[in-house]
């Protein structure tokens, strides 16, 4: 049995793309690289969602928590490949089934998202994740994504420019461009 490698912040965010808001996850505990591993989301009052969901009972949404758990999903598989200080990628949702929400997620709590790849094609994974709390299951569910390959954006003068590689080898290209009241509209090229 091999030992579990942890990764901390600086390097999961070497591994996703997301920031904050939007990282989910604190740390990751790789059990076996590419297949198996936890995510740990530590949920503290301070979070943006808090404040819209629900005023006075404070509730992680639980779409935040699929997403925590996807995150985790990516993160587990990029750390396999070994490169992602290299090659930065993504996970893309394809379909989510079997979701269940068990118990509310409140801040203080400590969310534990345990994943393991059940399949694997090319660059498209089959995961079953559970997001726990003090050892109970607060949500679960089996889901789809793809991982992609991204260069990312590259800057020039109010306009980014966003190239993706599919791993079967097509390319989307998308330009975003900041409007005058500082809002993003992307468009496919």
């Amino acid at each position: 049995m091999s030992e579990t490698k942890i990764y901390h912040i600086e390097e999961i965010m070497q591994m996703l793309p997301h920031r904050y808001p939007f990282l989910l996850v604190d740390r990751l505990e790789v059990e076996i690289p590419g297949e198996k591993g936890v995510g740990i989301k530590n949920v503290t009052m301070n979070e943006e969602f808090f404040q819209g969901h629900f005023p006075g009972n404070p509730v992680m949404p639980g779409v935040l928590q699929i997403e925590a758990m996807a995150q985790t999903a990516g993160a587990i598989v990029v750390a396999g490949k070994g490169d992602f200080a290299d090659k930065k990628r993504s996970v893309l949702f394809m379909s989510i089934d079997g979701v269940k929400f068990r118990k509310p997620v409140k801040p203080g709590d400590q969310l534990r998202m345990h994943v393991e790849k059940i399949k694997e094609r090319r660059n498209i994974f089959v995961f079953k994740g559970q997001s726990m709390v003090d050892g109970q299951v607060v949500s679960e569910a089996e889901f789809t994504a793809m991982i992609v390959e991204f260069v990312w954006p590259v800057r020039q003068p109010e306009r980014f420019y966003l190239l993706s590689r599919i791993m079967s080898g097509f390319f989307v290209v998308a330009a975003a461009e900041q409007d005058c009241a500082g809002g993003m509209s992307f468009a496919a090229l």
